[in-house]
């Protein structure tokens, strides 16, 4: 009882600053009022007709897309080497995979600029992608390697004692069991990609930049209520996707405990 307790105070804790900004964007005062003031759509209104955050948007998004669909492809290989196959100074791989978790991304943000320097590489968007591509495969990684670690071996060495290409018996019958963890370890690449400030930064292009640079460009400048309204739908946007994710697949599915 008290570790729930606990947990729910965790829990409201973490939610009540974002709570707090969906509710000022919501204020009739042009300017910063908790609680809000009245109630309208205006500034969403007047968001919406920021052409450069709408581009920064989209750029976000396809940022995020791609860099997901790598992370995705690349993790998934990963995790199944390291799952299924015995791999010299294993402890090792998985520690080099796992890193950028450990690290500052703000460290990785800063070696990845002076790597890319050093190669005289231009800042381009393939460069950006490379970027969140590191930081973003280990959450895939550990998501596939649980699934894994849930799924039962004997269904896929049955369908390969029934004549099944090993090839074959997994993708028909280990990569289905997975899918939860794959679907899940996407969604997360997307949402750390998509919010990611740190590694943008240090490698967004000259005339592309994210929404969330865009939005950290202005911390000089005093907060107006579209700018909240902009940060209230980036937070909505990110928890649809978790709802998403728990009410289509769920926690435990995501696990491989489904």
């Amino acid at each position: 009882m008290g570790l729930r307790i606990f947990t729910y105070v965790v829990i409201a804790i973490l939610i009540t600053p974002m709570l707090m900004i969906i509710a000022t964007s919501f204020t009739t005062v042009s300017y910063l009022s908790f609680p809000p003031i009245g109630f309208t759509f205006k500034w969403y209104q007047v968001a919406l007709r920021k052409t450069e955050f709408l581009d920064s948007f989209y750029y976000s998004l396809y940022v995020a897309v791609v860099s997901a669909m790598i992370a995705t492809i690349l993790g998934a290989l990963v995790a199944i080497a390291l799952t299924r196959f015995r791999i010299p100074g294993r402890p090792l791989v998985d520690a080099f995979f796992m890193s950028p978790l450990v690290l500052p991304t703000i460290v990785i943000g800063i070696a990845l600029l002076q790597y890319i320097s050093r190669m005289r590489a231009p800042m381009t968007t393939e460069t950006l992608v490379l970027g969140h591509v590191v930081i973003t495969t280990p959450y895939v990684i550990r998501l596939v390697t649980a699934s894994l670690a849930g799924i039962d071996l004997t269904y896929e060495r049955a369908a390969r004692n029934l004549g099944a290409h090993p090839i074959r018996a997994f993708w028909e019958v280990t990569f289905p069991l997975i899918m939860p963890g794959l679907v899940g370890g996407a969604v997360f690449a997307f949402i750390t990609s998509f919010d990611n400030v740190t590694i943008s930064v240090f490698l967004a292009t000259p005339s592309r930049v994210t929404l969330p640079v865009r939005i950290f460009n202005l911390w000089d400048q005093p907060i107006e209520p579209w700018l909240t309204a902009i940060c209230a739908m980036v937070i909505v946007f990110t928890m649809l996707l978790i709802a998403i994710i728990e009410r289509t697949i769920g926690v435990r599915g995501v696990l491989g405990r489904a």
